[in-house]
């Protein structure tokens, strides 16, 4: 999953950059209100964690501009401000949720996978699909009953085919699920991954869409 996170304070910053890219998700981190409303125009996040107080332009500005463009990204906004109002106006601006800080890194993870979960549509943590079970909390893959290992970038790619089943992914939709900015990918590298999802659950498990991506059809109970 690939994470937007917007937040001015260096300490705080770092400490939730380590603790995300700990738990999985591909994290790019901006400092100030403009630059999070040029990566969100431009760039394709699975989620947005934004600070409400930031230099340039507010969070809630950017929120409210997020919002005009009819993106539907889940947005969990971070305050220091714990009043019912900075609440109320935070939801109304078109948040999807938010933290007051300071908070525990675990409950920041916990609101991440269930504001995921809402977005695409599911009531229960886990994803399946036929016999594969794949635990975004857990950061762990059942396949016919048995713990598959994957690399931090094959668990991202199976996750965001398994939360899009029959939804053709372009090439770069899926790149995006496993790098961030300023990472050199060869031209081959989506391929090599894909195969190796195949490996372990089989061949037919991604369909090449050719000229277009991938998709994971639905599998049959």
């Amino acid at each position: 999953m690939r994470l937007l996170l917007v937040e001015d304070d260096q300490l705080l910053g770092n400490g939730i950059c380590t603790g995300l890219k700990q738990d999985g998700y591909i994290v790019d981190w901006v400092q100030d209100g403009e630059a999070a409303d040029h990566a969100l125009q431009y760039e394709n996040f699975d989620i947005v964690v934004l600070d409400i107080n930031l230099p340039k332009l507010s969070g809630i500005e950017v929120l409210k501009q997020l919002r005009s463009r009819k993106s539907a990204v889940p947005v969990l906004l971070l305050t220091a401000r714990d009043t019912v109002e900075d609440r109320v106006q935070g939801l109304d601006s078109g948040a999807d949720d938010y933290l007051i800080k300071p908070f525990d890194l675990n409950e920041l993870n916990a609101r991440l996978r269930a504001l995921l979960r809402r977005s695409s549509g599911r009531a229960t943590p886990l994803l399946v699909n036929g016999s594969i079970s794949l635990d975004p909390a857990a950061h762990t893959v059942i396949h016919h009953d048995k713990t598959i290992e994957l690399t931090q970038r094959e668990f991202a790619l199976l996750q965001v085919l398994m939360e899009n089943l029959d939804k053709v992914l372009t090439r770069t939709r899926l790149e995006e699920s496993m790098y961030g900015w300023g990472s050199d990918l060869e031209s081959n590298t989506l391929d090599v991954y894909i195969h190796h999802l195949r490996k372990k659950f089989g061949s037919n498990a991604i369909s090449t869409v050719r000229g277009v991506g991938y998709v994971m059809r639905k599998i049959a109970e």
